[in-house]
């Protein structure tokens, strides 16, 4: 999955540790999540696209040619 977190975060002009406190974790979390090493829970997934005045498929996208657990 990736995502648009870090392109949103510096077009509102906020650092990591905003983002973070802004969501409820930690600014390691925000890092993972930038770098594309964690996906975010749908909680973490709803309050950053609301931060950003998104939808949660707008801030993170599904490449589709590597869906995981898809039967």
């Amino acid at each position: 999955m990736r995502n648009r977190l870090r392109e949103m975060r510096e077009k509102y002009g906020l650092t990591q540790e905003e983002v973070a406190a802004h969501a409820g974790v930690s600014r390691q979390t925000i890092i993972s999540l930038e770098k594309g090493k964690y996906n975010p829970s749908i909680t973490l997934a709803y309050r950053l696209s609301k931060l950003f005045n998104m939808t949660i498929e707008e801030l993170f996208l599904l490449d589709e040619g590597s869906r995981e657990n898809d039967h």
